[in-house]
């Protein structure tokens, strides 16, 4: 079996002003590509996988149009020469958007099927926050996504996609894929799989693939920060029984459109104001407050300074905060060294019109050692604050992202990062954990946001409407049938 693979994974917030070039995405291109960490499971199987390239960069802002060009090029011209291929494996995110572009998976995806031609099988995975069209559907044959949020799953997700391509090219069977959009799209956290309805919800999914005639199914959340028409979540089904597929699909679409007022922040919520107060106050610690509306992993610009201001302003003490993304600032600091005094105006370098900077006398403790000026990092401190500054855009979610810098959040009383739900490693230290519903462009409250695109009704947007679940066939499946 000849199995390509390839892909571009990025979540684009369509309100955040930064484009995402090259220089913004982890690039693996040919033999470094099944040599990385990431595909490192595809040893596992009896075939022949033959990369081409994968793009992966954080969230952010939209993808300028000639790095998407150039990227797609690329992969296509890889992909060529490897030609006839019995199967092809997408890595993707599904949340891409790329200035002046409608649906930028389905033009990636729906190239590539026309260059691998027909008979050729074709599998992706997505992450659960991407949003699927009727393009994207038409162009695989079966498709799997992530079941936890935070995402935990990733490789086991990854080779549920491998393994229905190579069990479908061992056996000959070509499964039917459909999908049933479902008109809600909320943000990933309040529909984090840790916390109800979600939980609950996804928990359904291992018992529905054991079902006769299911392969796999899959439960999209969508995501909420592209104004773009085909934002939405949906059930997507792959398998070998049509009526048992659309039965399970309508299912599933109906149970998640029944709970839909009941998706809630899974901690405790407030203002900047309120969280600060609440985290000065806290007898218990370390108190983490993620401020949400500037989460980089969710499509944030990563540069606000707001919550370090209500900081100062209220003299918080043992306080650890990572990071503000401020390339001149940080490079400042390398320049002055350990130890030097310096006046900065931190913040606001990227989205300029969006926030205010904060200026204030620092002090720098520490800075990284890093080949790449880029992987600069530098904590200075004012009163009793710790700050990280970056040459770029980053987030701080595991123990090591600290440590590294000379910091401990476990000794910190407050630790404040630019997050929604808290990762995996932050979230057992936090006592308490606090979101600070921050405004930015991937604001919590997402019905503040202009919704200019959206066309036609859409849960939370919209309240007053009806929705019956209805299922759409691959192209492909439809031919077969």
């Amino acid at each position: 079996m000849r199995i390509a693979v390839g892909g571009i994974h990025i979540e684009c917030s369509t309100y955040n002003p930064v484009l995402n070039e090259e220089k913004d995405f982890r690039v693996v291109r040919g033999e470094e590509l099944t040599a990385a960490p990431y595909f490192a499971f595809l040893k596992d199987y009896d075939a022949e996988f033959l990369p081409t390239i994968h793009a992966r960069a954080i969230a952010g802002g939209p993808v300028a149009r000639h790095t998407y060009e150039a990227f797609k090029a690329e992969f296509l011209e890889r992909l060529k020469p490897l030609l006839p291929l019995d199967g092809l494996y997408l890595a993707m995110h599904g949340a891409m958007y790329v200035e002046g572009m409608e649906d930028a998976e389905g033009d990636w995806i729906s190239s590539a099927r026309e260059l691998v031609g027909y008979d050729c099988t074709v599998s992706a995975s997505y992450d659960l926050h991407g949003n699927v069209t009727q393009r994207i559907i038409d162009a695989l044959d079966m498709y799997s996504t992530y079941r936890t949020a935070p995402h935990i799953d990733v490789e086991e997700t990854m080779r549920r996609a491998v393994t229905m391509l190579t069990e479908s090219l061992k056996t000959g069977v070509k499964p039917i894929l459909l999908w049933a959009p479902i008109p809600v799209v909320l943000p990933g956290e309040r529909t984090s799989t840790v916390d109800e309805p979600a939980k609950s919800l996804y928990d359904l999914l291992p018992g529905i693939d054991a079902i006769d005639g299911v392969w796999d199914a899959s439960l999209m959340v969508g995501y909420v920060w592209a104004d773009e028409p085909r934002a939405t979540a949906a059930a997507i089904m792959t398998g070998t029984d049509r009526s048992v597929l659309e039965r399970e699909a309508k299912l599933l679409a109906q149970a998640y459109w029944d709970v839909r007022k009941d998706f809630v922040f899974g901690c405790e919520t407030g203002t900047i104001e309120e969280c600060v107060a609440k985290a000065i106050a806290s007898p218990t610690t370390p108190a983490v407050l993620a401020e949400s509306g500037d989460n980089p992993t969710g499509g944030g610009v990563g540069d606000r300074a707001d919550v370090l201001a209500e900081l100062i302003a209220k003299g918080a003490s043992g306080v650890v905060f990572a990071g503000i993304a401020d390339k001149a600032a940080t490079e400042a600091c390398y320049a002055a060294g350990v130890g030097a005094r310096l006046e900065l105006a931190v913040g606001a370098s990227l989205d300029t019109k969006g926030s205010k900077p904060v200026t204030a006398e620092f002090t720098v403790k520490f800075l990284l050692k890093a080949d790449d000026a880029a992987d600069h990092q530098a904590v200075v401190s004012v009163g009793g604050i710790d700050l990280v500054l970056s040459a770029k855009r980053r987030p701080y979610h595991n123990i090591a992202d600290f440590t590294r810098l000379g910091l401990d959040p476990h000794r910190a009383k407050i630790v404040v990062v630019k997050s929604g739900y808290l990762s995996p490693e932050l979230a057992p230290i936090a006592s308490p954990n606090l979101m600070a519903l921050s405004p930015g462009v991937v604001d919590q409250f997402v019905e503040r946001l202009p919704r200019l695109r959206k066309q036609k009704p859409t849960y939370p947007f919209d309240k007053d409407f009806t929705f019956t679940p209805e299922v759409a066939l691959s192209a492909r499946s439809a031919a077969r049938l």
